[in-house]
């Protein structure tokens, strides 16, 4: 099983398409912060708490100078439906192959039911202007995710 990547450890880059097909490279984002969260599945409900949230906290993020961006392992369609239909405000990423995962350490081995499978771990990353990874979440709650990372933000530029 892959290793989450730590703090401390520069960010891996990638170019994914986000939500209307245009490609998002991390390395482009550089001199700004940045909130990578992976998550399972688009439309499911957790994912749905969690991205509804974000959108509804929308201004705490912006007073916070970050952006957000939000990956799963869904087709760039699946991805720009669930973006349209909860009116999301902040960018989804479609990591189709689910390369990005595998990179993050976020690709593990899940199980619902009694079966056993693949799929994206919710993890959040926060990435800071020079590309080094600030902070980690390695298991998100979505109802909890909000509160976390805000907090982690706040610690963060207080310590800058």
């Amino acid at each position: 099983m892959a290793r989450v990547i730590s703090t401390g450890a520069q960010a891996p880059d990638f170019e994914l398409p986000d939500q209307d097909g245009e490609l998002v490279t991390l390395s482009a984002l550089r001199g700004q912060t940045v909130v990578v969260y992976f998550y399972p599945k688009a439309d499911t409900p957790g994912c749905t708490t969690q991205a509804c949230s974000i959108r509804d906290r929308g201004d705490e993020y912006a007073a916070a100078g970050v952006r957000v961006l939000g990956v799963s392992p869904d087709p760039v369609a699946k991805v720009k439906r669930f973006h349209d239909k909860r009116d999301l405000n902040f960018t989804l990423l479609a990591d189709a192959d689910h390369a990005v995962c595998e990179r993050y350490g976020v690709w593990a081995q899940k199980s619902m039911y009694g079966k056993t499978y693949m799929g994206a771990q919710r993890a959040t990353f926060i990435i800071d202007a020079d590309g080094v990874v600030a902070h980690v979440i390695p298991k998100v709650s979505p109802k909890t995710h909000d509160d976390e990372v805000l907090k982690a933000l706040a610690e963060l530029r207080s310590a800058a």
